[in-house]
């Protein structure tokens, strides 16, 4: 009798075995898992969910820290990478990438990638790669271009970056794939009717990106009978001494609080108890917390920028308001508010919409994108 393969998907230093018919071995590089972001979040989802016939292996190629810290992370990625490569025991390498110095570096191993003849599939993150790559001299968007061409595939987190990808850098549009973010779907959503106070919820980096003083100001603009009766829960890191002195400057202080960077648990309490959800963003790929707040059947507010609006749909499942416009934020939470019926009829086609992005249809969809791309090797 032939012995049964066995795939084994190492997680968080815990191995799960099933038996598969085949199993091909898988390397995911990307920023450290224990990293704030959703870069992190997804790389950890796709962990412990690993496409079926697939062992998956991750190695860490960027942490926060200093400039010497994330050089010693980079190095040890390189020669661990290295190392991986030449015992041949990698069948397919996939690298997560956003902006700025995470180009570099995923140039730098794709190339390494290359000189191994290892098939080689980019997963883009990046918010902010649109004005990054503009701003880059002809030369360096041409090196770009044709390292990001050369991979055997490119996954983009919606129609918009598709387009994007395919317009500006030449990617052959065979090779790019839309596999937008998924979410773990909470089994059991609470009772949100007669909710006091009605909390409005921001999670992610506060700072100007994400909109978080637009937020505040828009807050401050409400009616007070309607800010009596509201509390804005302000989750993550970044400028948050900045959002402090702000909304004391507004008079908010009683009605804001500033939790700093929460972790899965504490943001699964959080949205528990929230009525809204609010990311009045600048640029974005496709955030998880919007995705994470559906799945919780919590209606968004939110910008039309990056794949959000393929997601949310105005008066459907949430609001769109134009990044920057403070008076129409203020207005869209206003309208959400005072109008309780739309607040849960919105969560619960929001809920549904997040069922469509469960992350076992995810890793399914990711699992036939290795295989496309190992038919050619």
């Amino acid at each position: 009798m032939k012995s049964q393969k066995i795939m084994t998907t190492t997680f968080n230093g815990i191995q799960k075995k099933s038996p598969v018919k085949s199993c091909h071995q898988a390397l995911i590089l990307g920023p450290s898992l224990e990293q704030n972001g959703g870069m992190a979040t997804v790389q950890n989802l796709i962990l412990a969910h690993a496409p079926s016939r697939y062992t998956l292996r991750h190695i860490c190629t960027h942490d926060e820290g200093s400039a010497l810290h994330r050089g010693i992370i980079f190095f040890r990625a390189i020669t661990t990478f290295w190392g991986s490569l030449l015992s041949r025991k990698v069948d397919i390498v996939h690298i997560h990438v956003s902006e700025r110095g995470s180009v570099l570096r995923t140039v730098l191993l794709t190339i390494l990638s290359f000189i191994f003849n290892r098939p080689v599939v980019l997963h883009a993150h990046g918010a902010e790669f649109k004005p990054f790559f503009s701003k880059m001299p002809g030369w360096v968007q041409n090196i770009i271009s044709d390292i990001f061409g050369q991979c055997d595939g490119f996954i983009v987190l919606s129609d918009f970056w598709q387009n994007f990808y395919i317009s500006q850098l030449g990617l052959i549009p065979e090779r790019v794939f839309t596999l937008p973010n998924s979410v773990e779907l909470p089994t059991e959503i609470p009772c949100r009717q007669n909710s006091i106070p009605i909390n409005l919820v921001f999670c992610g980096r506060v700072g100007h990106r994400k909109g978080t003083f637009d937020l505040l100001q828009a807050f401050a603009g409400l009616p007070p009978h309607l800010q009596s009766c509201a509390h804005l829960i302000i989750a993550g890191d970044g400028e948050i001494e900045q959002g402090h002195l702000l909304a004391g400057r507004l008079g908010l202080s009683d009605h804001v609080t500033f939790l700093g960077w929460i972790n899965p648990s504490q943001r699964d309490q959080m949205l528990a108890n929230a009525n809204i959800f609010i990311l009045p963003s600048y640029n974005e790929g496709l955030p998880l917390a919007i995705l994470e707040a559906m799945a919780w059947g919590i209606p968004p507010i939110t910008t039309p920028v990056g794949g959000i609006p393929e997601v949310v749909v105005p008066n459907q499942n949430g609001l769109l308001v134009t990044p920057g416009n403070v008076k129409q934020l203020s207005k869209a939470i206003q309208y959400l508010l005072e109008d309780s019926e739309l607040r849960l009829k919105l969560g619960k086609s929001a809920r549904a919409t997040a069922e469509s992005l469960d992350i076992k249809t995810y890793t399914h969809r990711l699992g036939r994108i290795y295989d496309r791309v190992l038919q050619h090797y």
